[in-house]
């Protein structure tokens, strides 16, 4: 059988296992629904406001926004501080070791993870739709647009966490990024319409792809009325495909190549050097 091939099917192998040990473990549930849960909480207790110029609950609008910072934290975050705690452990190292093995761990990862998230978006989903009404889950078409947007959001955010990841040599770094990246999902229109901010803090968000993920899941779960609060008055899923599809491009192309230079610097030495420094930290 072909090497890449076998790296492959290690990879979905690896997938499965690390996707079902995220699912039982307790941490890891905690981790990916305490954000959504309090944001949950946040937007029930602001149910009654209204998305300014309709009478539509705030809170439910706001709803496929938090799905979108769900994806985020667990999908893009929650690769990245992997990829980081894999170096740490030595784990990098034996996949650079193996013939093909860097192929099939990031397959596995990325498979992993992105099972995590699903799973993870339709936990969260269950109790909104009881929290909140008008929702559009009613319908097949609203369904097949959450397959696709997820599918299409995930394959642009995934290899950006594995950037993320390759860019710092231990867990600590990602703290950097962490509240930048939830400034950004903050202005996506996560918990407001990003028509109501200033042009220019619009053009920041729709830079990225959080923004476009928030908005196809908008698009998917309400109403078509309220379509008038956005940007141009319209869901723009041609612009969304356009957005999404763009930056998984990027995404692809540039992921394995910092991951390749990445791993070069990987040594035994180097994994032992931060070894020692995160015990002096426990200490």
């Amino acid at each position: 059988m072909n090497p890449g091939a076998v790296a492959l099917r290690a990879g979905l192998q690896r997938g499965w296992i690390e996707f079902r040990q995220s699912a039982t473990s307790g941490q890891d549930i905690w981790a990916a629904l305490y954000f959504p849960a309090i944001s949950l909480i946040v937007m029930y207790v602001l149910k009654d406001n209204t998305v300014p110029g309709t009478d539509f609950s705030l809170g439910s609008q706001a709803v496929p926004g938090i799905l979108g910072m769900n994806a985020v934290l667990v999908g893009l975050i929650g690769l990245a501080m992997a990829l980081t705690m894999d170096r740490e452990d030595g784990t990098l190292l034996r996949a650079k070791a193996t013939p093909n093995g860097m192929l099939g761990y990031l397959t596995g990862k990325v498979l992993g993870r992105a099972g995590t998230t699903v799973a993870s978006l339709l936990v969260v989903l269950v109790p909104a739709a009881f929290l909140f009404g008008g929702l559009e889950l009613g319908r097949l078409s609203s369904w097949l647009t959450l397959v696709w947007v997820l599918a299409l959001g995930l394959l642009a955010i995934l290899p950006l966490g594995a950037i993320v990841g390759s860019l710092f040599a231990g867990a600590q770094g990602m703290s950097i990024v962490t509240l930048p990246m939830m400034a950004l999902t903050g202005i996506s229109g996560v918990f407001y319409p990003i028509s109501a901010f200033p042009e220019w803090l619009q053009w920041i968000a729709q830079a990225f792809p959080i923004y476009w993920l928030g908005l196809g899941l908008r698009s998917a779960l309400l109403p078509d009325a309220l379509a008038g609060v956005e940007i141009g008055e319209s869901w723009r899923s041609l612009e969304t495909i356009g957005a999404l599809g763009a930056w998984a491009v990027i995404g692809f192309l540039l992921a394995p190549v910092v991951l390749r230079r990445m791993a070069r610097r990987e040594s035994g030495s180097s994994v032992a050097a931060r070894r020692e420094k995160a015990l002096q930290r426990t200490i």
